[in-house]
């Protein structure tokens, strides 16, 4: 079927401007930079020792990070989605807690949890002895916040699989006597096997592009990672500064690519089609082992999310890190200095808050767009859709550094025609994060139209509906309840990132992320732990809101409700 009009086409054409200019431009210019005058530039950088150590660095992180991350991911999910525990709501939303967290906070509460100069251990009276190393500044302690930091995501990955599982393949096995783990391994992990892939890769490529962790915890711990390295060789500012973080772009770069190819390949091999309409999983019943379960539920929650918090809080409370919370060392001048003497914290919040709201509203609008192309019988028109949903998927595996340095090159200087620099303004920030994130708000889209059946859309046709007016009153509301999911997850991932705002802020236009980081950087514990704190407070809020006002919207909507 051909397209009916100048709607179609303008807004195709628009599209493909918008992927030339927030995806090809930067990264064809970071590609020009690194290896614009000949592979030379690459090949002796992959011949240095400190790129070698840091990518091997890169490497060994992410990998084990993200196998921990799968199975311990794996396990929750099976346990929250096909027994009968109690309290699966509140469970599964304390358990993405860690996700929405920043990564940075993350680091900075568990190093002032389990250190000699813990308040927590210190006012319990078991802190080790002042001068002993901190246990994390080591890389095991990098890969256990990097796997604590992604068990989250691959248990809801894998959560949503679920959900998508006839009912009846598993109740047929059970009534053929089949015990509960031969249907888990005959049955339901085999037909998962694909979310289980996409899990495994999508905790890789977050790890692989962890800035926040890999810097608190690897720099003391002399564990430097292409990250970290690109951010520090950015900071000499050398005469061939950018040719040199190019260049480690690009590495960085080809490494998420590799693994995204091999996490596509894999899930084609493994996939498995099924029959029947998704259902509610099987709810096995435990028993005596019910309150075993429960208890290792509450016991994995109090051991990733309040002990550091506990710290965090008690950190941000005393007058000097490193002292015991008592009545002595008590005080709320650190949050009355983040809160009310801090000029650049309180913009902090509402830069991040401005930004990644209207990249969330930009990007679902234009995922119902591309989605919709994505879902034509229009060979030609499909192929376009499909592209930029593969632009998109390039951009979210390369790691948020990378989508930041190709940024600063892409509009370091003005605008043609406009004169206007968008370089230290809100501006660049925002673009990056609708770079950087459209994958994210994409997926449930395109997911969503893919269960619609074709013929809607020639029945609008027939009725003589024009392109605007079927996106206006056919699919816009039709794709309203997944492009709202995707729009929350890039919100709540946008809000608290550094990774790829830490080389795009300026003054004045502070994030969250980059002030929280800041703070930690230049000595100020205590005002990082003010900061962090309310960071936590503000995203809880947040994500209590959406989950009272989920309860009166269509499944789906919050992506954390089950």
């Amino acid at each position: 079927m051909k397209i009916d009009g100048r709607g179609e086409a303008i807004t195709l054409a628009a599209l493909c401007v918008v992927a030339v200019v927030l995806f090809g431009l930067p990264l064809g210019l970071l590609v020009n930079v690194g290896v614009g005058n000949g592979p030379n530039l690459l090949v002796e950088a992959l011949r240095d020792g400190s790129v070698q150590r840091a990518a091997w660095n890169s490497l060994e992180s992410a990998s084990l990070s993200a196998l921990a991350a799968t199975l311990a991911g794996t396990c929750l999910a099976l346990t929250i989605g096909l027994t009968d525990v109690r309290g699966k709501g509140v469970v599964v939303f304390l358990l993405l807690l860690p996700m929405m967290i920043p990564p940075q906070v993350t680091a900075i509460a568990w190093v002032q949890a389990l250190g000699p100069s813990s308040a927590v251990l210190k006012t319990l009276g078991v802190a080790p002895p002042p001068g002993s190393p901190h246990p994390l500044y080591t890389p095991f302690g990098v890969m256990l916040l990097l796997t604590v930091q992604h068990t989250p995501l691959v248990c809801l990955v894998v959560l949503a699989a679920l959900r998508t599982l006839p009912r009846e393949m598993m109740e047929a096995a059970r009534l053929s006597g089949a015990g509960v783990f031969r249907v888990l391994r005959r049955v339901i992990l085999p037909l998962i096997s694909g979310s289980l892939v996409a899990g495994f890769m999508l905790a890789f490529v977050s790890a692989m592009g962890n800035f926040g962790i890999l810097a608190i915890l690897g720099i003391p711990a002399r564990y430097t990672t292409l990250p970290v390295l690109i951010w520090r060789r950015l900071s000499s500012f050398g005469p061939s500064v950018l040719t040199d973080v190019a260049v480690i772009s690009i590495i960085l770069g080809v490494v998420a690519l590799v693994a995204i190819t091999l996490q596509r390949w894999l899930q084609r091999r493994m996939r498995a089609a099924v029959v029947g309409p998704p259902q509610l999983p099987l709810r096995i019943a435990l028993g005596p082992m019910r309150p075993l379960a429960e208890g290792l539920l509450a016991l994995y929650i109090a051991a990733t999310l309040f002990l550091p918090l506990a710290a965090l809080v008690a950190t941000a409370l005393v007058t000097t890190y490193g002292l015991p919370l008592n009545a002595q060392t008590f005080t709320l001048s650190n949050f009355a200095e983040v809160l009310f003497r801090q000029a650049s914290t309180v913009r902090a919040f509402v830069n991040s808050t401005l930004t990644a709201g209207v990249a969330a509203l930009f990007l679902a609008a234009l995922s119902i767009a591309i989605a919709y192309f994505m879902s034509r019988r229009d060979g030609t028109h499909r192929r376009i859709g499909e592209s930029l949903s593969a632009l998109a998927d390039v951009s979210y595996a390369i790691p948020g550094l990378v989508i930041s340095i190709a940024f600063i090159l892409a509009f370091i200087r003005p605008l043609p025609v406009l004169n206007i620099s968008l370089y230290n303004t809100l501006w660049i920030i925002l673009l990056a994060y609708v770079t950087a994130y459209m994958s994210i708000a994409l997926k449930p889209v395109a997911a969503a139209y893919g269960q619609l059946d074709p013929a809607l859309d020639d029945a609008a046709r027939v009725s003589g509906a024009g392109f605007g007016l079927r996106m206006r009153r056919v699919f816009t509301p039709l794709m309203a309840p997944a492009a709202a999911s995707g729009a929350i997850l890039v919100f709540l991932t946008a809000y608290n990132e550094v990774t790829v705002s830490a080389l795009l802020w300026s003054t004045g236009n502070e994030t969250i992320g980059t002030s929280i980081f800041n703070f930690e950087d230049g000595g100020y514990t205590t005002l990082a732990a003010a900061m962090s704190c309310v960071t936590v407070v503000a995203t809880v809020v947040i994500m209590a809101a959406l989950d009272r006002i989920g309860r009166r919207l269509p499944p789906g909507v919050v992506p954390w409700r089950i």
